[in-house]
């Protein structure tokens, strides 16, 4: 068992990011909760669950109460953690709240688990059965845990036997701290050892780029990306191109043959908007591998297999099928929305009107999906990769075919397999 030894503050950075587009004004600093690695903190009601938030922030994030159930719906927290880097912490309801209004609650507290890469379990009570069977619930869904023991006995000895039985049950240390005098760098270093080893190895395209590669952008330029404005894939796409050390040009789809002609050699790769697949490949030089933003994302946060083995389902479409278009953004309907007005129409001009089609929006994701016949989701860059395979997951466990925008396009205009992924 593990007790704490020195503070180191946390740094704190606020957010301007929404609903997937990115201003040019923003600092070098900001991250957006997509990319952040995702902690829940998980308890019995009135375990110290916000007292914890509260002295890992340094801030009064949560109210703090002796009346147990304060914590309602969870409370959000991004942040900036010393050896960690960006991190956003949620605080939730008691696992163990009642009543009607209770179980709302603890509903909710089960839909953060849905995304959460990391989890901290608050032990106060020498009654642990209920904190053992989250953990259970939370090692089935992968999630690593770290057991805090919130010190609030005199008498260590009674808590020292508590403490042994949760290590024994769980094969691993518990770190014991009172909350209220939380040193903030033991949480931080027995969360790294805990960091899932694939958070930090993947990227979005690291498996297809090597330094000094020439690599095109063909940028979308609709009121989906308002002026001065990059959508939130393309800045990520940029900024992992930049890591690799890959030389960068961009240009829009009705520049893209001056593009090529200014260019001194084909590009090793060209990375699309998906809606104008067909023109890029057409246009493209024959040794220049091509992609698009939304097949990269289904790659790096969904299931690439699932998705391209999921699309040919498309052609067993009928007019009476229903499908599920699922969008991580909420934002009001545009004339030009991919989600909400292409695709839809691309299905209807081969199926006929008969076609039902069903959008939800941001985490508005049915709890049964047995009533649709295929789902198409977008790239989710506003989802974290944790919450896109339980989502993939949940598709392959009712037997549903699920895809998402560019590979479903890239499909219906016959390229798929002449793209790389």
């Amino acid at each position: 068992m593990r007790k704490q030894e020195k503070a180191v503050p946390p740094i704190c950075i606020p957010l301007i990011m929404e609903n997937g587009i990115s201003g040019f004004n923003m600092s070098l600093q900001d991250t957006p909760n997509a990319v952040r690695l995702h902690i829940g903190i998980f308890g019995k009601r009135n375990s110290g669950k916000s007292t914890l938030l509260n002295a890992i922030t340094k801030q009064k994030v949560s109210t703090v109460s002796p009346v147990a159930g304060t914590t309602t719906d969870p409370v959000v927290k991004a942040m900036e953690l010393h050896g960690l880097g960006p991190v956003v912490f949620y605080d939730t309801a008691g696992f163990d709240d009642e009543g009607e209004l209770g179980n709302l609650r603890v509903e909710k507290t089960v839909e953060v688990t849905q995304k959460t890469d990391m989890a901290i379990l608050v032990f106060r009570d020498m009654d642990i059965s209920w904190e053992m069977t989250w953990y259970k619930k939370l090692k089935e869904k992968q999630i690593p845990v770290l057991c805090i023991w919130n010190q609030d006995a005199e008498d260590e000895k009674v808590y020292a036997d508590v403490v042994t039985q949760i290590e024994k049950k769980t094969g691993s240390d518990v770190l014991i701290t009172n909350v209220k005098e939380l040193v903030t760098d033991d949480v931080c270093q027995a969360l790294i050892r805990l960091l899932p080893s694939d958070f930090t190895e993947e990227t979005i395209t690291g498996h297809l780029v090597q330094e000094n590669d020439l690599v095109l952008l063909v940028m979308p330029q609709d009121i989906q990306a308002p002026k001065g404005r990059l959508i939130l894939p393309q800045v990520q796409t940029i900024r992992d191109l930049l890591d690799h050390k890959c030389i960068i040009q961009s240009c829009t789809s009705d520049t893209l043959d001056a593009a090529l002609s200014a260019l001194s050699k084909p590009p090793k790769l060209i990375i699309t908007d998906s809606q104008v697949f067909p023109l890029v490949y057409e246009k493209k030089p024959e040794e220049s591998l091509l992609t698009s933003f939304s097949v990269l994302f289904a790659k790096y946060k969904g299931d690439i297999q699932y998705f391209i083995k999921s699309a040919k389902a498309i052609d067993q479409l009928t007019v009476n099928s229903r499908v599920l278009i699922a969008e991580a953004c909420t934002h009001a309907p545009l004339a030009e929305d991919i989600g909400r007005v292409k695709i839809p129409a691309m299905l209807k001009k081969k199926y006929g009107d008969g076609l039902q089609v069903t959008i939800v929006c941001g985490t508005d994701f049915p709890k049964e999906l047995q009533d649709y016949d295929f789902i198409i989701h977008c790239g989710a860059c506003m989802f974290n990769k944790k919450y896109v395979q339980f989502r993939v997951e949940q598709a392959k466990k009712e037997g549903i075919p699920m895809t998402n925008y560019g590979i479903a396009i890239a499909y219906m205009k016959g390229i798929l397999e002449h793209i790389i992924y």
